[in-house]
Formats: C-alpha cells, structure tokens, sequence
C-alpha cells in the first residue's frame, strides 16, 4: 500500500533564503520550483524521498495559514507525504483503520526552472489520528527523477526520526496502521531511550521516546530531525565548513560501521547529521 516517503515539508518563513540554505547543505540545486495559491516552494529529490521547502507568498489563507504556523511554532519539518501506488486503495484501506482521510484530491504544478508540469492526486488524514503530524498520502502522475549525486553532496536520505510521548501509538500509528515495516523495538536504558526502527522505500523512520521525561501521552508526537547519507563524509565536512555552516567534528556513528558530523545550526529549525557508511 505505502511504498515509500514521497517528500518531507519543511515551513520557512523566506523561500529564496531557505533554498540558497538547502542548496547549500544539500550541495545540490532543487529540481523543482512553483509558486501558486499564496505558497512558495522548492524540491530537493534525492534517491529515496524529497524534501520541499514551503513559504508564504502573497496573500490569501494559504499564506496567511504558514504566517501563523511559523509566528506560533517557527520554521522546522511541519508534514509527512507517503507516496502510494494505488491512491484509491490507500484512502479504503486507511478509512478502514481509521485514519479518517479526507477527500482524494488532484494538484499539478509548473516548474519554474524548465517549464514542465507535474500532477498529482493526494488525501490527507485527520491530525488526531495521527498523533498530530500532518499526515498525506500522494500519488505522482511522473514522479521527479533523481539527479546524480557527487561524493560531497547528499545522494539519500538515510532515517527521519520522530519525537513522540506515546510509544505504543507511534507502534500502532505507523505500523498497524500506515503500514510501514517495523524492524526493531529496542530500549537503550544508557541513552534513556526507547527506540522504534520501522523501515519504507530505502529509508529507516526512527520513533523515539524520551524515558525519564515527563510526559503527556495524549501529545502530539514531533518531526525532530534527519540524517543525510553522503559518499564520502569528509569531503562532505570540507564542504559545509567552507560553505559556513557551524559543523561537529567527525566521529564514529551508534550504527557499526558508520560514521557521523552534527551540522550545529542554519538549518530552519532542523536538527540535521550528516552520515557514511563503510564499504565493509
């Protein structure tokens, strides 16, 4: 039913200074461009998802409605896209489980960088069933090809990790529910954490809850951050200090075989790590 991540949205209060921000991290220009309906945005798409940069432009509801989110709560990631084969099937399917989907819907957009048009059909499901993160489902007509990637710049994105206060929702939210493949349940008393790895179109969602913290298990859960894959990471490292940005010094990663760099801050509110894998 659920194939993949299509795309992770970022609000941000300044599209043009928000993507010359990304293309910078990314080391890559976005793929797509549009501007309609009071919204700004800019596509990045890298092997297994996207991420889009969405800004207020203009007036009207839309961009008054992304004024108030960023006034109330600040830039950050505001919203999940799953993509789907089959649309019809995913609304039944979710409407069955309880998700409460709204109305399959049809969009298209025109790029502004090459003139190409893109469509799409799209539902999304109620907040409250989804323990408050904006939740969707899409199905591109086309989706947007994946550039290459050198060895400095981000070629996937390697997990997404969600803060939630509730555990066994999140376990039956995006498992039971949504679907995903769960591939471990582990608690790290050393870390303080219960740690949930479930598993989607080549990247890992990393569900974590706080232990020791006090809690509301009726809150909302939190789209807390990402981690980009890259080649070779310390041309990666060369690269972003050269560009700026307030970098960690390299070091071993949690995960066997991986090693890691924090990028401190200048993200929109995104706690970002930078990470590569040995060939081994």
């Amino acid at each position: 039913m659920i194939t993949a991540l299509d795309h992770i949205v970022l609000v941000c209060p300044d599209i043009e200074a928000a993507t010359g921000v990304y293309s910078a991290l990314l080391g890559r220009q976005p793929d797509w461009r549009a501007s309609s309906e009071g919204a700004a945005t800019a596509i990045f798409r890298v092997a297994n998802t996207a991420i889009e940069l969405m800004a207020p432009d203009g007036e009207g509801a839309v961009a008054d409605r992304l004024r108030e989110i960023i006034t109330e709560e600040g830039p950050g990631l505001k919203s999940l896209a799953f993509a789907a084969e089959d649309i019809g099937f995913a609304h039944h399917k979710l409407t069955r489980r309880g998700l409460m989907p709204g109305e399959i819907s049809e969009s298209a957009s025109i790029n502004e960088i090459d003139g190409k048009t893109r469509k799409w059909s799209r539902f999304r499901c109620c907040d409250t069933e989804t323990g408050g993160v904006k939740v969707f489902v899409i199905a591109p007509e086309t989706p947007l090809p994946v550039q290459d990637a050198g060895a400095d710049q981000v070629m996937s994105l390697d997990h997404i990790v969600i803060d939630t206060p509730n555990p066994d929702r999140a376990l039956g939210l995006y498992g039971a529910r949504i679907g995903l493949d769960l591939a471990l349940d582990r608690t790290r008393e050393a870390w303080k954490t219960r740690f949930l790895f479930f598993r989607t179109g080549g990247l890992t969602f990393e569900v974590i809850h706080r232990l020791g913290e006090a809690h509301d298990p009726a809150g909302p859960d939190r789209i807390w951050g990402l981690t980009w894959q890259v080649e070779d990471l310390q041309a990666a490292y060369d690269r972003l200090s050269e560009a700026g940005f307030n970098v960690s010094e390299l070091r071993k990663g949690r995960k066997p075989g991986s090693t890691v760099f924090t990028v401190r801050d200048g993200t929109m509110g995104v706690p970002t790590l930078f990470i590569a894998h040995s060939s081994g």
